[in-house]
């Protein structure tokens, strides 16, 4: 632009930062730059997505009769997912399109975030050399949360969208701080950051004690004492110029892998599978399905559909008879009630299945008109994905559609067996329930009965016993035997009773069964344990069920960082 003569002092350059009713100044300066031929920068036009429709039919307008030297340059955020895509297509279409791509690997990111300053910022702090020290940790804290996102849910619950403004707001915030200060307020610098620069993008809790324990561990007294290691093999470095801490990143930072987040070398390997399969998740969609190709196809779309359609409907059991269960049940402990509305959500979701899949078999024979809930259908079951309107009635799952199938006959099987009399199960299969909540709840509320205590100052002893499922006659006096629990990011040392290295290739082991029952809060002990979240899914966040405390030799936070949880399937 000033090459060609286009700065602000000309009035010719119009930068528009959108947010807060800008929207009306952003509509003048395009018009006022489309009659005399200026360039326009709109920036952040994600925060306006309501008013993009306004922009689209504008530009629209402008793009005839208006000036030849008209420029427009509109800024954005990536979306983080795809169903945050709100930039209108015809904008899109129009525009040509630049993006910024965040660099890959932990050596990139931190060279970046150095980047941010320069040696007169190392300079201007009178306490020089606390300056320097956490400087450094905050932008490697910065290359380490910024890049932990490509784990996944292990490594982050939800995507956030980290940005250099973070970085260099929280650097001033440091700079403020130790002017005014002779002690280094390590708390109050680690809540500022954890909770307010960084801490204010995250909306998940996990996240945030994830956050927290990094700055925990990076910036703390002994940074000073040059005994603290950033990574395993990356101490923090002394007192260096500019230009001597880059140097320091390329001789000193070991290479690329997971040990450098404080994750186990699993996670990678966890990532690059589901990465493997959304590939060919995106082949496989874009095969044609008209017809048979090749050589030993099995056949149409249309046949494969029909034969998998009727083994469903041969398969499928008939629905609960909940009247005559009512009937059966002669007290309705915390347990009946748990396990009739689990036939209630069953027989809904079987009811769905069952209608679905004989409205397709007749539209498959002629019989009734194709509608586009039909055809939706029949693309599932011919690509092995769980259909929509099965997925809102069911429970979370990732697994694929003949995976999901058994283990919905085999949910089925195991509450036919638990409503024959209604007694509890030697061990639950947690896993196997809509709501796990409901359940452990119920072992509170009956435990509470029982003693007289009062249900909010009750919580959950989690106990993991040597055994497996196949060594349980009965269910306890008190509280119950889980079974069908899997630990991701760590595994379980069954002799020791405690949390331990996970062995390499092994993703997700499983657990032993656990014994769970209800004590007061008060008699709860926190000493070596480790509050390990409990997930009904490999995708975490929103299928969050409960917390139980694990037993651990090591440091808890060792496992923070490591992103170990339970999850109920794999």
């Amino acid at each position: 632009g000033k090459k060609l003569g286009y700065t602000f002092n000309h009035r010719n350059l119009h930068n528009v930062s959108l947010g807060q009713g800008q929207e009306v100044v952003a509509e003048q300066a395009l018009d006022l730059a489309a009659k005399e031929g200026h360039w326009v920068i709109l920036q952040n036009i994600h925060l306006v997505a309501k008013w993009l429709s306004s922009l689209e039919k504008r530009l629209e307008q402008h793009s005839q009769g208006s000036h030849r030297d008209f420029r427009v340059f509109l800024s954005a955020e990536p979306a983080p997912c795809p169903e945050s895509h709100i930039i209108p297509q015809g904008i899109l279409e129009n525009s040509i399109k630049v993006t910024s791509e965040a660099p890959a690997g932990m050596h990139a990111n931190l060279h970046k975030a150095l980047d941010n300053f320069s040696q007169d910022t190392l300079e201007m702090c009178s306490q020089e050399k606390e300056f320097r020290s956490i400087l450094f940790a905050l932008c490697y804290f910065h290359a380490v949360v910024a890049e932990r996102r490509k784990f996944g849910p292990q490594g982050w619950n939800r995507p956030y969208p980290f940005s250099t403004g973070d970085l260099t707001i929280s650097v001033n915030v440091l700079y403020n701080y130790l002017q005014a200060s002779s002690k280094v307020p390590y708390d109050d610098l680690r809540y500022l950051v954890g909770e307010i620069m960084y801490g204010g993008h995250i909306t998940d809790d996990w996240d945030r004690r994830l956050c927290k324990t990094y700055l925990e561990e990076f910036i703390k007294p002994e940074m000073l004492e040059g005994e603290l290691c950033l990574a395993p093999g990356f101490p923090l470095p002394g007192n260096m110029d500019y230009n001597g801490y880059h140097q320091y990143i390329d001789d000193a930072l070991p290479p690329e892998s997971p040990y450098l987040y404080g994750l186990h070398p699993n996670a990678e390997i966890g990532f690059l599978t589901q990465r493997s399969e959304r590939l060919l998740r995106t082949v496989l969609e874009l095969q044609p399905r008209d017809s048979s190709t090749g050589q030993g196809a099995v056949g149409t779309q249309e046949e494969m559909v029909q034969a998998l359609l009727e083994e469903m409907l041969e398969k499928l059991t008939d629905e609960f008879n909940m009247a005559e269960l009512l009937a059966k049940v002669e007290e309705r402990t915390p347990y009946a009630v748990v396990a009739l509305q689990e036939c209630e959500r069953m027989n809904a979701l079987t009811a769905e299945m069952r209608r679905s899949l004989a409205e397709l078999e007749l539209g498959l024979k002629g019989e009734l008109t194709m509608t586009s809930d039909m055809e939706a259908l029949q693309n599932s079951l011919f690509l092995g994905t769980v259909p929509e309107s099965w997925v809102k009635r069911s429970y979370p799952s990732t697994a694929s559609l003949g995976s999901w199938f058994a283990d919905l006959l085999a949910r089925i099987s195991e509450l036919e067996a638990w409503t024959r009399d209604f007694s509890l199960p030697s061990t639950l299969w947690l896993g196997g329930f809509f709501n796990p909540q409901s359940i452990l709840t119920a072992i509170m509320q009956t435990t509470a009965r029982k003693n007289k205590w009062p249900l909010d100052k009750m919580t959950l002893q989690c106990d993991v016993t040597k055994k497996s499922r196949e060594d349980f006659a009965s269910a306890p006096r008190e509280g119950a035997y889980v079974h069908g629990l899997f630990m991701e990011g760590a595994c379980w040392d069954a002799q020791a009773g405690t949390i331990t290295e996970a062995r390499l290739k092994e993703l997700t082991p499983a657990m032993p069964v656990v014994f769970i029952k209800a004590i007061p809060d008060d008699k709860q002990d926190s000493q070596g344990l480790y509050p390990c979240p409990l997930y009904k899914t490999r995708q975490r966040g929103p299928t969050y069920v409960w917390t139980f405390n694990l037993k651990t030799k090591e440091k808890p936070s060792k496992w923070v960082l490591a992103g170990v949880a339970l999850l109920l399937q794999i």
